[in-house]
Order: C-alpha cells, then structure tokens, then sequence
C-alpha cells in the first residue's frame, strides 16, 4: 500500500509523501477499511484537501478496500527539517533541463549581505577568466539590485533568436568572451525599482536558464542577491552541479552572516568551493596599510567551513573606479595590487579547483568529429 501512495505527491515539495516520510502509519482493519495517518508540515497546510483526495483515490482503488479515512497530525521542528532535506536531496536529483551545457563549470558567487562588493568580485572574476581565454556566462541573478550591465560597460536589449530563445549580450575580453544576461537588459529604465515577490524572482532566473541560448560556455558565473531566500533555492533545484563561492569582509559581523550562506548551501547539497574576503586592507600613498573593517574574517569564515580562502582583495579606490567605468579593474590594470589577487583567484579556480572541462578525448566528441568529416 506505501507502494500505491508514492503516487501521491505534495504538489509544494514535489515529492511523494512517503519517500518524504509523511506517511506516519497504515491501518487496515479486518473489514478492509483502511486509515492512513499522514503528518503535515503545519497544520493549517493548505494542500491537506488535496493530499486527502490524492490519498483517498488511490487506496480505494486497490482490491479489497471498503473504505478509506485520512488522518491528519502536525510534524515537530525535528521532523519538518528532516522533510525539508528530502525535499531538496529530490530536487537536486531530478533537476530539470537548462540551457548550460553540462560541461559548463557553475560557480554562484554569494554573500550573507548586501554591501561586501558580490557583484564586483563576480565581474572582476568573470573577465579575469576570460583574459586567460575562456568563454564565460554572467547570470545577473540579482534580479532586484541588478548591477553587472554597468560594471562591464554593456547596454542594449536581449533578444530572440530564430528558434526563440533569448541570446545574451557579449563582450570580448583578452583572448576570451563574457555572455551576459541581467533585468538590467529588460527594463527600459535603469533606475526603476523591481517590485517583485519571492517566487516571481526565482521563476525569472528560472527563465534565464532555460530560455537563454548560453551556447558553449567554459564557466557561467551567477552574481547572487544576498542571503538565503527563493532564488537561491531556485539555483539549489535547477543547477545542482553548481559550487558556490562565498564573499565576506574582514569585519567578525558580515562573517557571522556569511556562515548561514554555506549551511543553506550544504543543505540545498551545493559545494562550498572557497572564501574570498573582499575589502581587506587598505594601502595609502605613503606605503601604510590599515585594516579599516577589521581583520581576519575571512581566515576564519574558511576554517569554519572546512574550504580554501581563495584571496584578500584589497580596498582600492580605483576597483569602484573601474567599475563604474565599465572596464572592471582585472582587466584594466591588472597588475595593480587587486587586479593581481583578482588574476591569481582565477588560476586557482581554473588550474586547480574547478579546472575546465576537456572533452576533446571523450568517444562522443570523437564520433561527432568523424560523422562530421563523413558529411
């Protein structure tokens, strides 16, 4: 009978009710009524009708049973977190398809809050990667504080193609090329305020995935909004291959916040790749360095993670500078004290970390060269 009620699927979860351990118990009595006692998540759950239905159909379809009742109980704290991890270990094992290439290194770079340079360190990173020659996507995940069209000096509309997909605006950076995709491309007015709710942003990155034509991509970078809300959840679903970089600052505060990135990580089954602390110290003209948002946030942050720190990115007037103009810092001086740590995250990530996918020895990719070359 357990077997006939994994057809019945919380249509909020989207997984069956048994593999997600709601059903507490099956009675059958000797008259073969039956009664099925199913925990909910809270007890005003307002799917219990339709659950009750579904359950109700499929038991009384099975031979031998008179009658059927569904009982409803409430879970504890203990349960419905349980809940939730199968929930979202379902989702990362039947992702739904997406347009990036599944050769494509995904690296979602987050922060616990706002105001620690997420975007500039997405941008910099991303056209650092690309200088090497690599072709890289830029997901301007931030649907609400969109930023990446000005710090890459990009405007213009995204369009369709003839197989009606979106097609990202490009740039060409060093011996390699960024595809970006942002709201930025879709407002007629930079400054106008997206008011949009929770699942609404996750249904436009949603849309960004599955509707742009990335083509081939050696790495996609996602520019995150901060903290632990519906698009991230949405990247936990739809891109479970993803590894997510987490940005903080020197100060113990943006560390403390920082930590609930990477548990919600973990728990959404992401690998955490590494840290990069943002706005380490600052150098002024006379060669003395002060570390103006304290120290060692970032140090700790990685071993309380278990994960490498990346790089400290110093505080450079010039990186805002950059960015403001279009030509982020990487590539614009990057030899500068920041273009450099900016360039040695990107080796690390590519020669050792996250190094690219090669598949020119793969037996697919070598059929495809002789059937081409057969015509």
């Amino acid at each position: 009978m357990r077997g006939t009620l994994r057809g019945v699927v919380d249509p909020e979860l989207g997984a069956n009710i048994v593999d997600l351990g709601m059903v507490n118990a099956i009675d059958v009595a000797d008259d073969g009524f039956v009664l099925v006692t199913v925990a909910l998540t809270i007890s005003g759950c307002p799917l219990r009708v339709q659950i009750r239905d579904d359950v109700e159909s499929k038991v009384r379809g099975l031979p031998g049973v008179t009658g059927v009742k569904v009982k409803f109980g409430e879970m504890d704290q203990e349960q419905r977190s349980a809940v939730m991890q199968r929930a979202r270990r379902h989702a990362s094992e039947h992702a739904p398809e997406t347009e990036v290439p599944l050769t494509t290194r995904i690296v979602a770079i987050a922060s616990g809050k706002g105001g620690v340079g997420k975007s500039s360190v997405t941008v910099n990173l991303a056209s650092a990667l690309a200088a090497r020659g690599y072709s890289v996507g830029v997901l301007d995940a931030d649907i609400w504080g969109f930023s990446v069209p000005r710090m890459l000096g990009l405007s213009g509309r995204l369009e369709a193609t003839d197989k009606g997909q979106i097609s990202p605006l490009e740039v060409p950076v060093g011996a390699g090329r960024i595809k970006v995709v942002s709201m930025g491309f879709l407002v007629d007015d930079e400054d106008m305020a997206i008011m949009w709710r929770g699942l609404m942003l996750a249904k436009a990155v949603e849309e960004f995935l599955v509707k742009v034509a990335w083509g081939p991509m050696d790495y996609l970078l996602i520019d995150m909004p901060p903290g632990t809300g519906d698009v991230q959840m949405a990247l936990g679903r739809l891109l479970p291959r993803t590894e997510m970089v987490v940005v903080t600052t020197p100060a113990l505060a943006a560390q403390k916040v920082a930590v609930r990135v990477a548990d919600m990580a973990r728990r959404s089954y992401l690998k955490v790749l590494g840290v990069i602390e943002n706005m380490s110290t600052f150098t002024c003209d006379h060669g003395e360095t002060y570390p103006l948002f304290g120290v060692g946030g970032g140090e700790t942050l990685a071993t309380d993670l278990g994960v490498p720190l990346l790089g400290r990115i110093p505080l450079e007037p010039e990186v805002s500078l950059a960015n403001d103009s279009g030509k982020p810092l990487s590539v614009a001086a990057p030899n500068s004290a920041a273009g450099s740590v900016f360039a040695a995250i990107a080796d690390r990530i590519a020669d050792d970390l996250l190094p690219p996918v090669n598949m020119s020895g793969c037996t697919a990719r070598m059929l495809s060269a002789v059937e081409n070359a057969l015509g």
